[in-house]
């Protein structure tokens, strides 16, 4: 067998048992790279340059030539690429015949970060070396990560849905007297002005019981969205009770704008809604509370003004709507009608 043909057995050895070595010639230039190395240097090929210009030598210091380099055979050698990424690795030389030398190396403790930055894989290191099973245990533990990413994301999923589903009146969509016993005194604590308006349906007790239930839903149905037409976006539209409604018209506290608001309210409500080969008619009564924003006020004072209003307003032949003042309470009230 010829020499050249051994060198090249020798090669083929080396690439599977040390796929991160180079060899050098008696010069100290490469004259091969193992498959891992050349990966490293990508289209930059590194063969006939100096070990030395290609890697810099940060431990021992006094390397500076072939031949200090070969007297640290054995040694362990602290080094990095001169190019970039400045890659950190860690190698250990032996000399061979004519001169020259094989490198052995290994990213050390950086190998996480290597096998990132280079897409390295299993078949980028020798079956044997333990950085393959540090890589089994890398994906096994980023697998599990993601899984627990996965779940937590279900949860958190499940936790806003079943939040929502707890502030959320199911048969109109609109929130519930949880989701404004949660908002409003938030509002108040933050001192947010705000309209209130509480809305309560006339004669909607007589649809219930001449034309039943169903048609009792679709006429609050009707309301919902009608509240839900009058209003913003930043707006809240609550299903207090069963047919009474609250909305807190955020940053508005011009009285006739909210009059203007319940006068559109009251007309659409009173629009006559069909159930089967029936109408369904109803209308609605309001009373108005207003924060200003500055007030020592609480929520529930808010609330009892407002249907202190709204007392009012039924008491003045229904349909209309009152803004809440402190003679309202007397027993004689006299209520500002719009």
């Amino acid at each position: 067998m010829s020499d050249t043909q051994n060198r090249c057995d020798t090669m083929a050895t080396l690439d599977v048992l040390c796929p991160m070595h180079v060899c050098l010639d008696k010069f100290g230039k490469i004259t091969h790279a193992g498959p891992t190395v050349t990966k490293l240097y990508g289209e930059n090929s590194i063969l006939g340059i100096r070990f030395l210009e290609a890697f810099e030598l940060n431990r021992p210091h006094s390397i500076t030539s072939m031949e200090t380099l070969l007297a640290a055979a054995g040694k362990k050698l602290h080094l990095k690429k001169r190019v970039e990424p400045q890659t950190g690795l860690k190698g250990v030389l032996m000399p061979c015949a004519e001169g020259g030398a094989i490198v052995n190396l290994s990213f050390g403790i950086s190998i996480l970060d290597a096998v990132q930055e280079y897409s390295l894989n299993a078949s980028d290191f020798a079956a044997t070396d333990l950085t393959i099973e540090m890589l089994y245990l890398v994906e096994a533990k980023s697998a599990a990560m993601e899984a627990h990413r996965k779940l937590n994301q279900r949860l958190q999923g499940a936790k806003i849905a079943a939040e929502e589903q707890a502030y959320t009146d199911t048969l109109t969509g609109l929130k519930n007297r949880r989701a404004l016993d949660h908002i409003l005194p938030r509002m108040v604590e933050d001192r947010t002005p705000f309209g209130l308006l509480h809305v309560d349906l006339d004669f909607f007790k007589e649809v219930n019981d001449t034309k039943g239930h169903a048609a009792g839903d679709i006429v609050l149905q009707h309301v919902a969205k009608v509240l839900v037409d009058s209003s913003r976006g930043d707006d809240v539209v609550a299903r207090v009770g069963g047919d009474e409604f609250v909305l807190v018209i955020n940053g508005t506290i011009d009285e006739e704008i909210l009059g203007r608001i319940c006068t559109r309210i009251i007309k659409e409500v009173e629009r006559p809604v069909a159930y089967k080969d029936t109408l369904c008619k109803v209308s609605a009564s309001v009373g108005i509370a207003i924060y200003d924003g500055n007030g020592a006020a609480s929520a529930e004072q808010l609330m009892d003004d407002a249907d202190v209003a709204l007392y009012a307003s039924k008491h003045d032949g229904r349909a209309t709507f009152t803004l809440y003042t402190p003679k309202l309470r007397e027993d004689s009230p006299l209520a500002i009608n719009h």
